[in-house]
């Protein structure tokens, strides 16, 4: 078709202004677009951040996802135990006397390093009606006191086994819980909020069995963690079990709280079985049968039974190995 001249060149004036005001207007998006990409990427990286935060610890330091492995140091530091594993437990487990004040050094050094404390505090020869009465509250006030100012959260466990040999309240039930909530109400009356609170009872009763396990149990409001302290004794105490065998009858009573559970303190003898076997089994047992297991402290000392790590070639490397899988490193 044949254009005239003067219109073709309004034509192309018109073309050309059109051809202007789009590109200013994609220009103008693809700014925006930038501006908005790269606020996106800010907003979504804070939040990747906030996320692996806050997967890493829940309030009462429940892992999203895996469980918490610790250890009681008594075949070795913590920094040998660290060359030997090539990672170091999250949790350190340590043992205080009533008297004891564990908010000092050891404590405050876990906290600097990372690392979570699990506070085992024994009562030995400690009355506890006394305890129940108030008659001991300057010292749970001064360790309430002591406790808030570390200033960030580690595991408490009161009198654990209580059901088993230690009797703490010479096994009287009631007496213990009195107590327990006693101290429990001291502290958040104090303000330590960041002290979580473990209950850990022995796998089995004094007579044997769970029947009166449950009795000990302070109750929802007083509990963070239940937990067990249970061990593979191998050739004493009903012969050899399996990781599974040990903990299976009192699993489904820990369970029914539906609260993370805390293994305080276990390990297995050299003699008897296969304790290297005995360790391989102990991850794909917690995800299969033992899910709300959430924390496993290892017991390394050779003491009633060989219960260390290196009691054995073998055993130190099935250990090594369970303390690199990705389950204990959420």
């Amino acid at each position: 078709m044949n254009i005239p001249t003067q219109a073709k060149t309004g034509l192309e004036w018109a073309t050309r202004q059109l051809v202007v005001t789009m590109r200013e207007i994609f220009g103008r998006a693809a700014a925006a677009g930038v501006v908005v990409l790269a606020l996106s990427g800010v907003f979504t990286n804070a939040a990747s951040q906030e996320s692996r935060g806050s997967s890493i610890r829940s309030s009462i330091l429940e892992p999203a996802s895996g469980a918490l492995l610790g250890q009681f140091y008594g075949a070795g530091s913590i920094d040998q135990t660290t060359r030997k594993l090539g990672r170091t437990p999250v949790i350190h487990l340590t043992y205080y006397a009533w008297d004891a004040d564990w908010t000092g050094s050891v404590t405050q050094a876990d906290l600097a390093a990372g690392r979570i404390p699990l506070i085992s505090w024994e009562p030995h020869h400690i009355d506890f009606a006394r305890i129940a009465d108030g008659s001991l509250d300057a010292t749970i006030i001064a360790r309430a006191k002591g406790s808030k100012a570390l200033g960030k959260k580690f595991f408490l466990d009161f009198a654990a086994e209580m059901n088993g040999d230690e009797a703490w309240s010479g096994n009287n039930a009631p007496l213990y819980v009195s107590a327990y909530r006693h101290i429990h109400d001291l502290f958040v009356a104090a303000g330590a909020n960041n002290v979580v609170w473990a209950w850990c009872p022995n796998v089995t009763d004094t007579p044997g069995g769970n029947r009166t396990t449950m009795d000990y149990y302070p109750g929802d409001a007083y509990v963070d963690w239940t937990g067990v302290d249970g061990y593979n004794w191998g050739t004493t105490n009903g012969g050899w079990q399996s990781f599974r065998q040990v903990f299976q009858d009192i699993y489904p009573l820990l369970a029914a709280k539906k609260k993370p559970i805390l293994i305080g303190e276990m390990a297995s003898a050299e003699a008897g079985g296969d304790k290297a076997k005995w360790i391989d089994d102990i991850v794909p047992t917690l995800r299969t049968s033992f899910p709300l297991i959430k924390g496993v402290v290892w017991f390394d000392i050779n003491k009633e039974a060989d219960w260390r790590i290196s009691s054995s070639p073998a055993s130190e490397a099935s250990f090594i190995r369970m303390a690199n899988n990705l389950y204990f490193n959420p």
